[in-house]
């Protein structure tokens, strides 16, 4: 167990400093300006020291003031270009963090264990915490510096009041140690429930026209919210840990100088110190507990940690095996050799012959969508194969099966700028192209009628959920795929025009494998053969008149609404 824990913080640790090392050239000036303000700063007691003994004296003050002035300036200018590059910093190694991690959850396709509103968390919230980790790290390391900087030189100046001040750090290393300890458990939990928050209320905003027309708003909204009470309670874990060391190291301070204070006065009283001299040991010991000062980065800290955690295991997850087979020319026949997905599909043995229609029907949750993702290669099957042309569907070159498999869905998301890009989405197809799909998929007399027919903006593009499916239908034609799988792409439309749009891909891509995810009977009626799901099982697998006398057959679509 605890080689599990240090093994898990140590890749926390490597992954930090990861990105750290992402923008060097910046870094290493933040870590300069960093210094300037640290000698500066570690100057300043010791020049107005000078400057008012000067004055006390009666001696010429003018150099010691000047000095005095140079080395604020040199600090305060330090300060503005160290603030400016943190800024710059923190978003470049965010936007680091947001490509990596972007680019790993889509090359993890559906394959992907993370809901879709713990992603949006990660990428939003944890990239932020994790990014700005390079500024927290130096802010406590010129904090550090200038701690140890501000005791030696207040040895410099009287060994004693040194030794004064050193009774002070066993209670503010125990202070720090508590703080990250108790915090880091609150952070964690609280990012691991911020998480689970965003997925339910992104699950609910996907639904909102379904949570209306139901009249659940209160329940949904209660649904959404349930994970509240225990953020809640990891946010007020954290807050009253720093509010404990807050007070504790606020108490700390006055006590650390008014003892310092003391030990200063009995030497200016035995004439060891000047009055200059105490003004620089206040200083000093201000400086010295600047580390304790620096609450709201240990906590930062800490909760970039657990953000890095969260990052690591998205990018730890192991991608699917690319293929670097070359697909050979074939009629698209489709075999599953004892196929199946964890939990969902078991021990599927099928074959569609090329060229022909399958459709699939089940009840609601039989595995319909999940066999369909199996039989276009969307998703790997955990156990058994999955043949394309005879080629392992996994062997195959990713390019090469996109260029092959053509997919629609009930719901499609459109994606472009304009209308055509929709359409030639991931196959850059030309104009012409997009015209004859969409044509196919009996779209083009709803696009010529926008104001900019193709070239309309998307986003000014109302579409009905039909005219949606159909855009969808046009961006799977497009591609001129060997094999078309349309999971309840035509759900939509009218037992009328999906006959109509039938007959257009017959015509447009003729001689094309098709399986179809349906409800209908007169979907199921019109394919060569159907393919009868029953939870997770093949059932039956026969043309639609031959199972039309199983009264459980009728049942499937009379309890889905089938028409």
């Amino acid at each position: 167990m605890r080689n599990t824990v240090l093994t898990r913080v140590n890749t926390h640790d490597r992954f930090l400093l990861g990105i750290v090392r992402h923008d060097r050239f910046r870094v290493v000036l933040m870590i300069v300006a960093a210094v300037v303000a640290t000698i500066a700063g570690l100057l300043l007691p010791g020049a107005l020291a000078d400057a008012v003994d000067a004055a006390i004296a009666g001696r010429p003050s003018l150099p010691p003031v000047l000095w005095l002035l140079t080395l604020g300036c040199a600090e305060i200018a330090a300060d503005v270009v160290g603030g400016i590059l943190t800024a710059r910093v923190t978003a470049s190694g965010t936007a680091w963090l947001r490509r990596r991690l972007s680019r790993h959850l889509a090359a993890l396709g559906t394959s992907s264990r993370f809901a879709d509103g713990d992603a949006v968390s990660r990428l939003t919230t944890d990239c932020t915490g994790a990014g700005g980790v390079a500024s927290i790290l130096v802010q406590l390391g010129s904090a550090l510096v200038v701690s140890t900087g501000a005791v030696i030189l207040l040895a410099l100046l009287d060994w004693r009041l040194a030794l004064v001040f050193l009774g002070s750090v066993p209670v503010a290393l125990w202070l720090a140690r508590s703080h990250l300890r108790l915090t880091a458990d609150d952070v964690s939990a609280y990012q691991r429930v911020s998480g689970e928050l965003s997925a339910r209320l992104l699950d609910a905003v996907g639904g909102l026209r379904t949570i209306a027309a139901a009249g659940i708003a209160d329940r949904e909204a209660d649904r959404v919210l349930r994970p509240l009470p225990r953020l809640s309670a990891a946010g007020a874990g954290m807050w009253r840990t720093q509010a404990r060391m807050v007070w504790k190291a606020g108490l700390l301070l006055p006590a650390v100088e008014l003892a310092v204070l003391a030990a200063a006065g009995f030497g200016v009283l035995a004439g060891r110190l000047s009055v200059g001299d105490m003004l620089a040991a206040l200083g000093y010991v201000a400086l010295g507990m600047s580390l304790v000062g620096q609450v709201p980065l240990l906590t930062s800290l800490s909760r970039a940690r657990s953000c890095a955690g969260r990052l690591a295991e998205v990018l730890e997850t192991p991608l699917p095996a690319e293929g670097t087979f070359r697909l050979p020319a074939g009629p698209g026949r489709i075999e599953l050799r004892g196929a199946g997905t964890d939990g969902i599909l078991h021990d599927v043995d099928l074959t569609v012959e090329g060229g022909s229609t399958v459709a699939i029907v089940g009840r609601s949750g039989s595995g319909k969508s999940a066999l369909a993702g199996l039989l276009g290669g969307l998703r790997p099957a955990d156990d058994g194969e999955v043949l394309l042309d005879g080629v392992p569907m996994r062997r195959v070159r990713a390019e090469e099966l996109r260029a092959a498999v053509g997919y629609a869905f009930e719901r499609p998301t459109l994606l472009g700028t304009t209308v055509a890009d929709a359409v030639a989405y991931g196959s850059w197809a030309g104009l012409v192209a997009v015209e004859r799909a969409c044509r196919a998929a009996h779209v083009h007399d709803l696009v010529v009628r926008l104001p900019e027919g193709y070239r309309n903006p998307l986003d000014r593009t109302p579409l009905s959920g039909g005219e949606a499916q159909r855009v969808g239908l046009a961006r799977a034609l497009v591609r001129g795929p060997r094999l078309l799988v349309l999971d309840d792409a035509t759900a939509s439309l009218d037992t009328v025009t999906e006959a109509r749009v039938e007959s257009a891909i017959e015509q447009a891509l003729p001689g094309r494998t098709r399986v179809v995810v349906t409800h209908r009977v007169s979907t199921a009626c019109r394919a060569d053969r159907v393919v009868w799901l029953d939870a997770g099982r093949i059932r039956a697998t026969a043309p639609h008149d031959v199972l039309w006398a199983d009264a459980a057959y009728r049942a499937v679509f009379t309890e889905d609404g089938g028409r």
